[in-house]
């Protein structure tokens, strides 16, 4: 189907072009500069900083689901141009818009005037990217095992090479915590993985379960650096060869395993300690209560839980918009709450929680070095993934990464002991795990 817009109009006295709509949408004093293909300019002429609308396809894109979602859409395509940033980390064009485009709402009349002059076929939606996931309902039962498969599939096996290329040597896909605020990216997930460890009272012999392991980080460091025995379980097959062949490169496999299964499927208990890095995003709130359960059936009396996840600022609002950019790009099926939410399910279920703290600066940060990988490695990126991929990536971590420097969303650390009947929890008088 041909998308076009009546560009004849603008022949006539009082015509509409795309630059007059954009400037009746954000003010004539808009801080970005736009240009169209119809040949009309809007917004500061000599901003760094520029949007172009390329093809009629992108208008309709923007018309049928306003908001990031048709943003998205069309800059996937292409049918949308983001100038003055690099496609690898558009944070200063997701800063501005967020800072200073400012939708105003037009009149009716001259949202009927717009309307007209597009035309009816600008609102007939456009074939989805074939990145986007398909919505919600024709994807079978919520959280059932398959769909979780699925989902975390759709995520995860993009390609061990592009992630190479993006997350650095560690591999680790998940918060860092900086020591220190020159550390290096590696340091801080290093870092990151020894505060796990000292949360967990991780000793020689002692053994280990992380659930949602990755490319198994948390599991080479506790048994390289901690003498634990280690279980790693992933859904994703690509990760479990990765993390795997890793170990036994390392000369690790007669401490660690990495597993591809589904962390409700493992069956040995009894173990010291157990690790959810970056899992709880995908379980689902409603499965929070079994979740909890199913990991404190796997510890011994006295044995430690932490739980590392993004969380809300608040505890009024689980779950992600299903038809928003992430939902439909990045994380299909994620849901999000409050750290409020966590403790509750962890205490309901029979953990005793001992600590908690919010890593949310250093995820703001970690955000940033992955663009900034991204950027130095984009002509690898595109060539593994290709360019809609690529784009999707560096869109989704600059405004995850402004997310969290803004506190629309945060990272939480969670410990907790399966304290025994008679009170005794193994748990010392004080902290000692240090910073």
């Amino acid at each position: 189907m041909t998308f076009k817009l009546d560009t004849s109009a603008r022949t006539r006295a009082g015509a509409v072009t795309l630059g007059d709509i954009f400037e009746g949408l954000f003010g004539a004093e808009a801080p970005v500069r736009f240009s169209a293909y119809d040949g009309s300019t809007a917004g500061d002429p000599d901003a760094k900083l520029g949007i172009r609308l390329a093809n009629p396809r992108g208008v309709s894109y923007l018309a049928t689901a306003p908001g990031s979602l048709g943003m998205a859409r069309a800059y996937i395509k292409g049918d949308l141009d983001i100038e003055g940033v690099h496609p690898g980390d558009p944070y200063e064009m997701l800063k501005a818009i967020d800072d200073d485009l400012q939708v105003n709402r037009p009149p009716m009349s001259q949202a009927v005037n717009w309307a007209r002059t597009l035309g009816v076929r600008t609102f007939v939606p456009p074939p989805l990217p074939e990145q986007e996931v398909v919505p919600r309902h024709r994807r079978g039962l919520r959280h059932s095992r398959e769909r979780d498969a699925n989902s975390i599939s759709y995520h995860y096996d993009v390609s061990n090479t592009f992630y190479e290329h993006v997350l650095g040597p560690s591999m680790t896909y998940t918060c860092a915590c900086y020591p220190t605020a020159d550390a290096t990216l590696e340091q801080a997930q290093a870092h990151k993985f020894d505060l796990v460890a000292r949360k967990l009272g991780l000793q020689p012999g002692m053994r280990l379960l992380d659930v949602g392991c990755g490319w198994g980080g948390m599991v080479r460091h506790a048994a390289e650096h901690y003498g634990v025995q280690v279980l790693g379980v992933t859904l994703s097959r690509e990760q479990a060869l990765w993390g795997q062949e890793r170990i036994k490169e390392e000369g690790l496999d007669h401490l660690a395993e990495i597993r591809h299964l589904d962390y409700r499927d493992v069956r040995e208990r009894e173990f010291d300690a157990v690790s959810s890095i970056g899992l709880i995003e995908h379980i689902g709130v409603r499965n929070y209560p079994a979740y909890f359960q199913f990991l404190r059936a796997r510890l011994r009396p006295g044995g430690r839980l932490l739980n590392h996840g993004i969380t809300r600022p608040d505890n009024k609002h689980p779950g992600l918009p299903p038809r928003g950019f992430i939902g439909r790009y990045v994380f299909p099926d994620g849901e999000l709450t409050g750290s409020g939410a966590i403790v509750a399910a962890m205490e309901d279920s029979g953990l005793e929680v001992q600590h908690q703290e919010n890593l949310r600066v250093h995820y703001a940060r970690t955000l940033k070095a992955w663009c900034e990988n991204l950027v130095e490695h984009w002509d690898e990126c595109v060539a593994e993934a290709g360019l809609p991929i690529a784009k999707v990536w560096g869109l989704y971590m600059a405004g995850s990464r402004l997310a969290f420097e803004r506190n629309g969303i945060q990272l939480h650390q969670v410990l907790a002991t399966r304290t025994a009947t008679d009170g005794k929890s193994g748990y010392p008088l004080r902290h000692d795990f240090g910073v």
